[in-house]
């Protein structure tokens, strides 16, 4: 079972946000399945339909799946750091500047049907601009505001369509190489990033995620860290599904 902390309605007529505990990865991508097939199943029961397409309206904010992530050893939050200046581990940082570093293979993974990039657009909030901030939604990575133990890295671009148990490997495996090689992510984005056109993007080094299914997988071709967190069999398996999908 999983413990659902929170539940609003969103911007989209019709859309909701519905947040559970952290637990474990595995059995946090066991939530995701579950939720999914009991809301399906309760919705259809009161004669309405459920999606968890990204985009399933034009003009219409997209639903993300917005994840949380943090790193535990010996029950504390390696993340938080109570010294520094935003209370963030060097750590974290270095985990952020993993995700940073691949979030354009992720993308492949988490945001991983041709509907995926019709929700990655700019004006949505939704997040295509490879930075981090602390409390900024216009970011791909944002620090929300809790500290302690609660100190977590929120992974912005995944959306309801992907397959819960390789994102989230392959996000860690993404955080992890951050860690084991110091990626400094430089310093927290503070400005609404949705203000900028493509010269300011430039002048600040911003990036933009892949937007398309087929620049996706592309990046994912040549990103070894993303691949190998999937292994070769389900990697293979994987990109000739999205290359038919693209077809």
């Amino acid at each position: 079972h999983f413990d659902v902390e929170v539940s609003h309605h969103e911007v989209g007529p019709g859309q909701h946000e519905i947040d559970f505990k952290f637990d474990n990865a595995m059995k946090t991508a066991d939530a995701v399945i579950t939720f999914k097939q009991a809301t399906k199943a309760i919705v259809d029961n009161l004669g309405y339909m459920v999606t968890f397409m990204p985009k399933p309206f034009f003009g219409v904010n997209g639903s993300g799946m917005h994840v949380h992530q943090s790193l535990f050893k010996n029950g504390k939050n390696i993340f938080f750091d109570p010294d520094s200046q935003d209370q963030l581990s060097q750590e974290a940082k270095y985990f952020i500047g993993g995700l940073l570093k691949h979030s354009k293979a992720l993308s492949a993974i988490v945001a991983p049907t041709v509907n995926s990039y019709k929700r990655l657009v700019p004006g949505y909030e939704a997040p295509c601009y490879i930075a981090y901030g602390l409390q900024n939604r216009s970011t791909l990575v944002r620090i929300p505001a809790s500290r302690g133990n609660g100190t977590r890295v929120e992974f912005r671009c995944p959306d309801p369509s992907c397959n819960p148990y390789l994102a989230f490997a392959a996000m860690l495996d993404a955080g992890m190489d951050g860690i084991n090689n110091n990626v400094d992510p430089g310093a927290a984005t503070d400005i609404d990033v949705f203000g900028l056109d493509a010269t300011g993007l430039a002048s600040k080094g911003i990036e933009t995620l892949p937007s398309s299914l087929w620049e996706a997988y592309h990046a994912l071709e040549n990103d070894e860290i993303v691949k190998s967190s999937l292994g070769d069999h389900v990697y293979k398996q994987f990109m000739d599904i999205k290359k038919k999908e693209w077809d």
